[in-house]
């Protein structure tokens, strides 16, 4: 099934697996650079169309939004879906004190903002039929063989038909098959927990702060959303989330609000509960010959940081602007160069982030004495140290603190 096309006489000149919000922001950003896209997607052009709520909401930093912003689909989100992020206050195990974070001194109003997962998916569809003769997606499209030679990129469909480009980009999940097909190995977490995800209506309002509880045995945020409600994500132990989502909302909520302990006020359920395992990846390479991976099928981050569709965004806009500068100078498309300057510039973006976030998360699930005491140290020192504070939030604002400015500005004379 096809939703747009591009000239038969003009193949495209990117194939791209995966129509996800980050394979279809890839195809709207090489379509702006003049590059022709055809993309892949296992599902139904009908999910496509109308994406479903699976219950996730994205924080997005201001560099992620500035890319949607690029792309014409930040435009298209209704203002009621989008939510200020404003602060975010961690609290560690019983303690009632926490450590709280905001935007100040970033010159920023905001850390960033919320919106739901399928409204990403949606506008980043729209964007691309808002691109005809550029951008191809075709439904319904298992891919069976990839095949990476000298000149060209060839995949091999279910059905026997065969398709090339100079350049085969995966976008097709942290579990990618593509990856695996191009021989790419991955470094892999499995935290052996399960997330639980859900929206809830409460009688405070959330002031658009989140909330982040590192309990003992457990984790659970809140994320402010509009319209006094906030999106619930519960860090389990992978058995116990099982059996907890069979439980009653009565029940389900009773519980939530005694771990939050007061906070927000009377709960109640707003929508299903849902599921995820807990996995992290990172690829060992990024690129290969003729291939490139972006969004999760690169890296797939633990939700605790907030960087996960952030770091696709990233990887979009330096892939395409490399591969755009490729096209005016005449170059191939699938070359080496801008694919392994791509690697390395995205690899050093994400990799301290990637590793930062597992050994927060290594160390706010250790049950034992002793990383509890280390722990509550942590948010102490970090709580004494604003400079430590400022670094943390400009990950998200997307700039840098004040103080680092004026020792970049003496540096520079």
């Amino acid at each position: 099934m096809q939703a747009s096309t591009t000239s038969s006489a003009n193949p495209a000149e990117v194939l791209i697996v995966g129509a996800g919000p980050a394979g279809l922001s890839m195809a709207c950003a090489l379509a702006d650079a003049g590059i022709t896209c055809c993309v892949l997607e296992a599902n139904s052009l009908a999910s496509l169309q109308n994406p479903a709520d699976d219950g996730r909401e994205i924080a997005l930093t201001h560099k992620g939004i500035a890319i949607l912003q690029g792309l014409k689909q930040w435009q298209d989100l209704p203002a009621a879906e989008i939510a200020p992020l404003r602060r975010a206050h961690v609290f560690n195990g019983d303690a009632h004190q926490h450590l709280a974070f905001d935007a100040e001194g970033s010159g920023r109003k905001v850390l960033g903002r919320l919106v739901s997962n399928h409204w990403l998916r949606r506008v980043a569809y729209q964007g691309a039929l808002k691109r005809p003769g550029l951008i191809r997606i075709r439904a319904e499209a298992q891919v069976a063989q990839v095949r990476l030679g000298a000149q060209a990129a060839t995949i091999s469909l279910a059905d026997g038909e065969e398709l090339s480009a100079p350049l085969l980009i995966a976008a097709d999940s942290r579990f990618s098959a593509i990856r695996r097909q191009a021989g790419i190995g991955v470094e892999m977490r499995d935290f052996g927990r399960s997330v639980i995800v859900c929206r809830i209506q409460h009688s405070q309002a959330n002031q658009g702060i989140a909330l982040e509880c590192f309990h003992y045995g457990h984790t659970l945020a809140l994320l402010p959303l509009n319209g006094d409600c906030s999106s619930l994500v519960l860090t389990l132990p992978a058995d116990r989330a099982n059996a907890m989502m069979n439980w009653d909302e009565a029940q389900f909520m009773q519980w939530v609000g005694t771990e939050l302990r007061g906070r927000l006020g009377a709960l109640q359920p707003l929508g299903a509960r849902h599921l995820y395992p807990l996995v992290a990846t990172y690829a060992h390479r990024f690129a290969a010959e003729r291939l490139a991976l972006v969004g999760d099928a690169a890296v797939g981050m633990h939700p605790v940081t907030a960087h996960g569709y952030n770091f696709g965004l990233y990887g979009v806009e330096l892939l395409a602007g490399l591969l755009g500068a490729a096209k005016q100078a005449g170059q191939d498309l699938g070359g080496a160069a801008a694919l392994e300057r791509y690697a390395t510039e995205h690899r050093r973006a994400t990799w301290a982030i990637y590793q930062g976030t597992n050994a927060v998360v290594r160390l706010f699930t250790d049950e034992r004495p002793a990383a509890r005491l280390l722990r509550r140290g942590v948010l102490q020192i970090a709580q004494a140290l604003p400079p430590l504070k400022a670094v943390i939030s400009a990950q998200l604002t997307g700039r840098q603190p004040g103080f680092l400015r004026q020792v970049q500005s003496l540096i520079r004379g």
